[in-house]
């Protein structure tokens, strides 16, 4: 970021003079955004060069930085914090804005969900030429772009509820029912979707269907990938072209990744909150030599970890688990109380060696995340 903190000292209107003259696509969302980003700016590579905030510096001066390294493409994919697309979006005039999903995200850092929800729609409010990709799963991001005249809706999933329970618009309670849901008392429902997905294909409008077969794992890329295939098009990408495209992304800054560390591979999942946590869970190989789950407690992770108690890790039966990192305690007790057999081993690379030879699935919280990744660079 430091290029993009120069620049914004020396001139405040920097993000707007670089970002005006493009096409862009801004990504936004609680988790994913850097996937669903890596697999945008692929897709519109298709169409020509792309500028990016590949490694997820998602704030102004990462925006800065990012734009200013590739002056002359006409393209740009923009992963975006939550709380800061309203300005990013009046300084660039996104052309496309995707919407992933909105949950509880470091409440200490970040506050409130809802709050979060009306700011997004205000901003919004202010961009109806946009077309705007949103997930018609996800009951918080379906509210902010409701009352937008351009909205291509995609049936990304949305396996986290719990920060839905009730509308955000009325305070009803929201009823859900299969694949649908609506907010009693009032017209607010699940839209149908244009885009969507299964195991094996991606569907679209006037009847398209194409075989997607990705690098990533787990259900939860499949949606990111319609998302981002969605806001290609968009743009005017050849459909096939753009999900062969979203098909070869195998690793988005670190995460994903396979390392061998002594007698161990290790695959590095991050999660950051717990409808996060639920989904890295659910990609785990529960029959390796082990599972290292490593908790840091940081101002960007979060100081509070209350946020430990509502992560399900109870399915855990016959694997080695290990709890790691500078809150590794506070996880142990959690685990303890789940009924999970473990050990405590607070530095990351040694939990990791303390597992058996073979394969180790490791998922780390975000300081611990990046932690790892410098010991192992």
């Amino acid at each position: 970021m430091i290029g993009g903190l120069v620049a914004m000292t020396l001139d405040r209107s920097i993000l707007r003079q670089l970002g005006q003259s493009r096409r862009s696509v801004v990504v936004t969302g609680t988790n994913g955004k850097s996937t669903t980003t890596r697999m945008t700016a692929a897709a519109l590579a298709t169409l020509g060069p792309v500028a990016s905030n590949s490694e997820g510096a998602n704030m102004d001066a990462g925006l800065v930085a990012a734009l200013a390294a590739a002056r002359d493409a006409e393209l740009a994919a923009l992963e975006v914090d939550e709380m800061h697309v309203p300005h990013v979006s009046d300084a660039v005039s996104p052309s496309v804005i995707v919407l992933l999903n909105l949950s509880r995200d470091q409440l200490d850092r970040v506050g409130e969900i809802n709050h979060i929800e009306r700011t997004l729609r205000g901003g919004l409010a202010r961009h109806r030429d946009a077309v705007i990709v949103a997930n018609c799963d996800d009951v918080l991001m379906t509210s902010a772009a409701y009352d937008s005249p351009n909205v291509v809706w995609v049936a990304a999933g949305g396996s986290w509820s719990g920060d839905s329970v009730s509308c955000p618009r009325s305070g009803e309670i929201i009823v859900r029912d299969g694949a649908g849901w609506y907010s009693t008392g009032t017209d607010f429902k699940r839209p149908d979707p244009q885009w969507w997905f299964d195991d094996t294909h991606i569907y679209g409008p006037d009847g398209l269907v194409l075989p997607m077969t990705l690098a990533l794992p787990g259900a939860v890329n499949r949606g990111n990938a319609t998302q981002a295939v969605a806001a290609a098009v968009a743009l005017g990408a050849d459909p096939a072209r753009a999900v062969a495209a979203v098909s070869t992304v195998d690793e988005v800054a670190g995460r994903y990744r396979t390392v061998q560390i002594g007698s161990h591979t290790a695959r590095i999942l991050l999660a950051k909150n717990p409808a996060g946590w639920q989904e890295a869970l659910s990609m785990v190989d529960k029959h390796g030599a082990g599972v290292v789950i490593s908790v840091n407690g940081q101002v960007p992770d979060g100081e509070d970890l209350s946020w430990l108690w509502d992560v399900r890790f109870e399915h855990f039966d016959d694997t080695v688990v290990v709890a790691a990192g500078e809150r590794g305690t506070d996880l142990a007790v959690r685990l303890g109380y789940a009924g999970v057999e473990h050990s405590l081993v607070h530095d990351t690379v040694a939990a990791i060696d303390s597992c058996p030879p073979g394969h180790v699935e490791v998922i780390a919280n975000y300081t611990a995340f990046l932690q790892l990744n410098r010991r192992l660079q």
